[in-house]
């Protein structure tokens, strides 16, 4: 070891001596720099020697150094007249993480048309230019020239082959190449999980996870993050905890994941730990993780926190903005909404599509036309956004729940673009709030032909009919169900107590206190009819979101998830129920007396918006 230090160090001497000025690179951090001596190697001709010009280029392509200047290493290219193999490589490598890494496609050609043969350190950096531009026959023929040149075994070669594969979804032949090689290091396990999480099998990527030799942040990062893309958000969770068991200390990335899968399970107990975790851990409060937090709070039903942490973020982005505005309007401050939005306009922060979608939302929950008319206006013509069918689907959704059916219709019918099944179902559900049976069956006959699988179409309209006392049809409807095969999927609603996640779903009995559970309703359900509670039977046959046999009205997952939030919860503590459908009448109805009979805050989240009963009433003004 002692003799190859002795060589490296007179080499570095030689090099030293031969040509001073390059060691200036070792300190050079900008363009201007670089100028200043590039051009006194080009005076003191030293740039015709090879060598040098690779250092150069070396310099030009080094990302370690945040000196990335890719352009300005293909001009010195452009002056070399017998380029060598590492100059190539350079240039490959150099391309493979811009933004144009199918550049590295030409610079590979030509070192072949110089008689240069490429070898193992040019095909990871080809194989990854065609990750980057997900080319997949580009990346088949580098495949074939690996394979061709005889380095198909090499470990680095193997690793980019997997990690290409994956990304292109082929989990088929990257597992191929994986089983094959000798060495399977870290790297070469994490990218099989990841290919795995992309086309959706988190049980297979969980096996080989569990499987591994040794595992490294990266790895925990890519689990928890494929467990949250898939929506498996409960897993997610689960393995973070598992995490911290382990000893192993989590990133910023590792925490989005965990935060953002709390804000889908409504799990405000989890995130509150892992904002704590993070706050512990003194993780820089980035705008991803800042507004994955304002995100998480705001869902999670703890408007208020999500402020806060907004007003604590380092620097907001237009998505931050997005996040909070989208919260106000979720939990139905349309006003506040709207004033945050003058704010972030105020600030100078252009808002991006989705931002009018949270705009135009929050007019809908408000009942406020007039505005949202204007703000889809100066989308267009102030800020050249051109609307897409989501937010045709909000003013069709603001137009309908504003109980301006014929207005709804006649937008929809001209519509620049063809409406799809949302902006239709937009209209339909806004005919079953107001009771439209003439306009609802026309929109519903063309739902039903757009998407004729789709449940929920069907009985919304059957709904429809039975509010309007049609039963012949209601029948008709239920009996082409039943011919089609159409089933609906079963409601659920979640509640987190003790930093746990109970699911109810109608019919499932697998809770482990669900005897209590439903002893419990029935002394809620004894004491909400004293104060004048009756069930909608109809509605509970019908509704397009919710559970349906009428035998089971009083045993809908909400109401299971109530009943187990009174029993086990803290008088005086808000009680947080999500749920994956829109709230029935029924429910919203019975949850409005039990607020009042119990003296408890209710804070419910369905598919659309918050529901905050208070003492008899709800915050959505019954009008969701």
């Amino acid at each position: 070891m002692s003799s190859i230090r002795r060589i490296g160090s007179s080499v570095l001497k030689t090099v030293r001596s031969k040509y001073p000025k390059l060691f200036f690179l070792e300190s050079c951090s900008n363009l201007a720099d670089l100028k200043l001596i590039h051009g006194h190697i080009i005076r003191t001709h030293i740039i015709f020697d090879v060598f040098v010009a690779s250092r150069l280029i070396a310099f030009c392509i080094d990302t370690n150094s945040g000196t990335s200047l890719i352009d300005y290493a293909s001009r010195i290219f452009s002056r070399i007249q017998k380029p060598n193999l590492f100059i190539f490589n350079s240039m490959i490598r150099g391309h493979s993480g811009s933004k144009n890494p199918d550049q590295s496609f030409h610079f590979y050609v030509q070192l072949q048309r110089q008689g240069l043969l490429p070898d193992n350190l040019t095909f990871p950096f080809m194989v990854k230019s065609c990750t980057k531009s997900l080319c997949i026959s580009m990346g088949s023929q580098a495949h074939c020239h690996i394979i061709k040149h005889g380095f198909e075994m090499d470990v680095y070669v193997q690793n980019s082959l997997v990690h290409m594969y994956a990304t292109f979804g082929d989990t088929e032949a990257a597992t191929l190449i994986f089983q094959r090689m000798y060495h399977a290091n870290v790297v070469s396990w994490t990218s099989m999980i990841r290919g795995f999480n992309k086309c959706g099998d988190v049980e297979s990527a969980r096996k080989l996870f569990d499987k591994m030799p040794e595992r490294n942040l990266v790895t925990w990062s890519t689990m928890i993050g494929g467990y949250a893309q898939n929506n498996r958000f409960d897993e997610a969770v689960e393995l973070f905890r598992v995490l911290q068991s382990e000893g192993v200390r989590a990133n910023e990335t590792v925490m989005v994941s965990v935060i953002s899968s709390c804000a889908h399970l409504g799990a405000l107990e989890v995130g509150e730990r892992a904002h704590d975790y993070v706050v512990k851990y003194d993780m820089t409060l980035n705008l991803i993780l800042g507004t994955a937090l304002v995100d998480m709070y705001a869902r999670c039903g703890s408007i208020d926190k999500a402020f806060r942490v907004f007003e604590s973020l380092p620097e907001r982005d237009a998505l931050s903005w997005t996040a909070l505005i989208a919260g106000l309007a979720m939990h139905g401050y349309s006003e506040k909404s709207l004033e945050h939005f003058g704010k972030m306009i105020g600030a100078g922060i252009t808002p991006l599509d989705i931002t009018f979608s949270a705009v135009l939302s929050a007019c809908s929950h408000g009942g406020l036309v007039e505005r949202g008319f204007e703000i889809f206006e100066s989308m267009k013509r102030e800020y050249r956004i051109e609307p897409r069918l989501e937010h045709y689907g909000c003013m069709v959704d603001l137009l309908g729940r504003a109980g301006k059916l014929e207005e709804a219709e006649k937008f929809v019918l001209e519509m620049p673009v063809k409406p799809n099944a949302p902006v239709w179902g937009a209209l339909l559900g806004a005919c079953r709030i107001h009771k439209n049976a003439e306009i609802g069956e026309r929109v519903g006959k063309i739902l039903i032909q757009l998407l004729p699988q789709h449940s929920g179409y069907y009985v919304l309209l059957s709904n429809i009919y039975a509010n309007s006392k049609q039963w012949e049809k209601v029948t008709e409807m239920r009996q082409i169900m039943t011919a089609k095969g159409v089933k609906k999927p079963p409601g659920h609603s979640l509640i987190e107590l003790d930093g746990r996640i109970h699911k109810f779903t109608i019919g499932d009995r697998s809770h482990p206190e669900i005897d209590k559970i439903e002893r419990m309703w029935e002394e809620i359900l004894m004491k909400i009819r004293a104060a004048g509670y009756m069930g909608n039977t109809a509605e509970a046959l019908f509704d397009i979101d919710e559970e349906e046999k009428a035998s089971a009205l009083h045993r809908h997952s909400e109401k299971l998830a109530i009943a187990f939030g009174i029993m086990r919860s803290e008088e005086g503590t808000p009680i947080r129920i999500v749920k994956n459908l829109r709230v029935c009448e029924d429910c919203h109805t019975a949850t409005k007396l039990i607020s009042k009979v119990f003296g408890r805050e209710f804070i419910v989240r369905d598919r659309n918006r918050f529901h905050h009963f208070r003492q008899g009433s709800c915050s959505c003004m019954d009008y969701w």
